[in-house]
């Protein structure tokens, strides 16, 4: 990409090749247009709008050549009745001071701009970075699409971790969305990370989870924070999968041509103090050979058609999934399905697909 604040032509970011081409078009069509035309008819004037043209799809630089060439075309001996009075070459040089000035703001606002959102998706990013095709012995692949446009990060997260007691996968989404809950993002994947390490037992990372929430609610003083999450675990040297479900919607379990939803039964969300209440759990969950796991937020479900109707996962699922077991395949196809059938989702989307092809 050539650099506006360097060449003065071209945008920092490329523009369509119809906005770059429409200030041309318009100055060959009026200058054609004032040429057909009979003596004393004078269309000259409409010029005036090319250099405002100019500066929305090109630089300082682009703008004041284009002007340049606008102001030759008016000011050029024609064999004519008529010829640019004092005044209106005036009016046109202040246009083109003025575009040139717009030309100029814009440009260093979309360097800014630039700048910010580097910024920002480094952040993001710093947050929930891209999962790699296999952790441990555990293939995974995720998707995640924010609610919030120009985001990366908003209230759902997933991370898969391998620590003493296997690997480990979170998936999650916090009390609203976009930006706003980025924080509780980064809290409760920064206690995943410690409890993958630390906490031997699955529900004990529910508990690990559940207690940073509770202490950011006293500490913030804002009203409770509530959080649905599941999580799962792949022990060493076995072929199982167990799954602990904190208010979440159930994951579902790919095998052959079929698709069924995990009887995990549901603790309630973290936030509530799952200390004072049962503790959740524990689903343990035999994989054969080519079983694939497909966990979700309810971003997906709860998508819904122009008629009011929420997204069938479960009656699709079964049909979208690639028959050569590919985890990014898989997610791609349930994130096209969806964008297919509500458009672009009202609320924050993670996919996050696992699969055990070997004991660790």
């Amino acid at each position: 990409m050539v650099d506006e604040g360097v060449s003065g032509l071209l945008p920092v970011a490329p523009r369509p090749l119809w906005q770059r081409a429409l200030p041309v078009v318009v100055l060959a069509a009026i200058t054609a247009a004032q040429l057909a035309t009979p003596n004393g008819v004078e269309l000259g004037y409409f010029l005036a709008a090319v250099p405002p043209l100019a500066a929305f799809a090109y630089g300082p630089l682009g703008t004041v050549v284009l002007a340049t060439i606008t102001f030759v075309g008016v000011l050029l001996p024609h064999t004519r009745d008529w010829y640019p009075h004092p005044g209106d070459i005036l009016t046109l040089a202040v246009v083109v001071v003025f575009s040139v000035v717009v030309a100029r703001v814009r440009q260093h606002r979309e360097h800014q701009l630039v700048t910010v959102r580097t910024v920002a998706e480094a952040a993001q990013l710093a947050v929930l970075p891209p999962l790699p095709d296999a952790v441990g012995p555990v293939r995974c692949a995720g998707l995640y699409q924010a609610a919030q446009s120009g985001t990366l990060v908003g209230g759902d997260f997933y991370d898969v971790r391998e620590g003493p007691h296997g690997v480990r996968a979170v998936i999650a989404d916090v009390q609203g969305h976009g930006l706003a809950a980025v924080g509780t993002v980064a809290a409760l994947l920064g206690a995943f990370r410690e409890a993958v390490l630390d906490e031997p037992t699955l529900p004990g990372v529910a508990a690990r989870l559940d207690r940073r929430l509770v202490t950011d609610t006293g500490a913030d003083g804002e009203g409770e924070l509530f959080a649905t999450a599941l999580l799962l675990e792949f022990p060493p040297g076995e072929r199982v999968v167990r799954v602990v479900s904190c208010g979440h919607p159930r994951p579902f379990l790919l095998r052959g041509r079929g698709a069924a939803e995990l009887a995990a039964e549901p603790a309630p969300p973290l936030g509530l103090g799952l200390a004072g209440l049962a503790p959740p759990r524990e689903l343990r969950v035999e994989l054969a050979e080519g079983d694939r796991i497909l966990a979700y937020t309810d971003g997906v479900t709860e998508a819904r058609d122009r008629a009011g109707v929420f997204y069938p996962l479960a009656e699709r699922l079964a049909a979208l999934a690639p028959r050569d077991g590919g985890l990014v395949t898989l997610t791609e196809a349930v994130r096209d399905d969806l964008v297919r059938y509500a458009g672009r989702a009202k609320d924050d989307v993670a996919l996050l697909a696992l699969a055990a092809d070997r004991p660790g």
